[in-house]
């Protein structure tokens, strides 16, 4: 059974008592549950009655209703990267940069100059990116796999310097060995978008590091971030995959509260199956990890913009982040750091003047 949090409202104010809850700790309230299973089950059940609607239920449908609604409801713990605290009762901004010569947005842009990486790192940070994210190895579709010596020497410079300047840093990468060099280098997160399926010893590199780390989605993350062979149910195959691997990983001996969890928008996922992902993406709350969203300059944007190019994808690339910020995510992963922050800031100022309205 699932619960996805609906009927978003500005305020709790003025509604009868219990009438709204806080998403996760968030700027969010929302004012129903809708309620769905594999059997087909799908109801509304407003907030206000959900303990009732428990009472009635059968043990174990009340107890995962429960479970869920703890965990929807629980604020998230903030992370803290270096010297930096990373709070979640607000949307972050994590920038991409890419230290490769064929990523399929900005691949070539900083390959061969660690110095000149490090300093457009650090102007994103300026420009209000609270996390850089740094990756080594390309994972567009038909991408080949790096060398994880070539990945080394590719990151560990520019993660030298980020670190030396302050800067906030995680690393992108599938590989333990790029994992532990990075964080000797100063790395603070390790965003895998394997989820730490891919190499054996990841999960004991993160678990022994104590180190937060990203769990993104993909269907067969040993054979490669694109591979798998479809969906039943896109939202809720992802919501259970990921699930059963925050467990996994949690019994590998990894904080829960150091886990944040992707959907992985665009990895092994049709059209279709993308958009259900952003629609639904309050579904994820259930996990009771932060959520992040990455879809900066996608596939998705051009599918629906007259196959616009990747550098021509701006404004979808802002409108996917307000849509996921506006449904609970916690990080948005993005390309362009100042754009995105200026629209975060206004989608706060409304929140919170919604918040005092009289």
């Amino acid at each position: 059974m699932y619960l996805r949090p609906v009927r978003f409202v500005d305020t709790p104010v003025g509604l009868p008592d219990g009438g709204a809850l806080r998403l996760a700790g968030g700027m969010l309230w929302f004012a129903a549950y809708e309620v769905t299973d594999r059997a087909g089950l799908r109801m509304t059940v407003p907030v206000e009655r959900f303990d009732d609607w428990v009472a009635t239920s059968p043990p174990d449908r009340a107890d995962r209703a429960r479970q869920l609604h703890r965990r929807i409801t629980a604020p998230r713990p903030s992370l803290t990267v270096g010297e930096r605290v990373l709070r979640f009762d607000q949307p972050q901004v994590m920038a991409i940069l890419n230290v490769t010569p064929d990523s399929f947005s900005d691949g070539g842009a900083h390959v061969g100059d660690p110095a000149g990486a490090a300093a457009a790192g650090v102007a994103m940070a300026a420009a209000g990116a609270a996390l850089i994210d740094l990756g080594g190895e390309s994972t567009r579709p038909g991408a080949a796999t790096v060398w994880e010596g070539d990945e080394i020497a590719r990151v560990v410079p520019v993660a030298e310097r980020l670190a030396a300047a302050g800067v906030a840093v995680s690393v992108d990468t599938r590989k333990a060995a790029v994992m532990e060099a990075a964080l000797a280098a100063g790395a603070h997160v390790v965003n895998d978008v394997a989820a730490l399926a891919y190499d054996p010893r990841a999960l004991g590199v993160v678990a022994a590091s104590g180190c937060p780390v990203v769990l993104m989605h993909s269907p067969a993350p040993a054979q490669g971030p694109h591979a798998g062979d479809g969906y039943g149910d896109p939202l809720l195959d992802v919501f259970d995959w990921l699930e059963a691997r925050v467990e996994t990983v949690v019994a590998g001996g990894v904080d829960r509260a150091k886990i944040v969890v992707d959907p992985g928008i665009g990895f092994g996922k049709a059209l279709s199956d993308n958009l259900a992902l952003v629609n639904g993406l309050a579904l994820f709350h259930g996990l009771g990890c932060p959520v992040s969203l990455g879809a900066s300059r996608k596939r998705i944007i051009g599918a629906l913009s007259n196959e616009a190019p990747a550098d021509q994808r701006l404004g979808g690339s802002v409108a996917l982040a307000l849509a996921g910020v506006d449904r609970g995510a916690q990080i948005v992963r993005v390309h362009d750091v100042a754009e995105t922050v200026q629209a975060i800031r206004v989608w706060r100022g409304l929140r919170d003047a919604a918040l005092v309205a009289r």
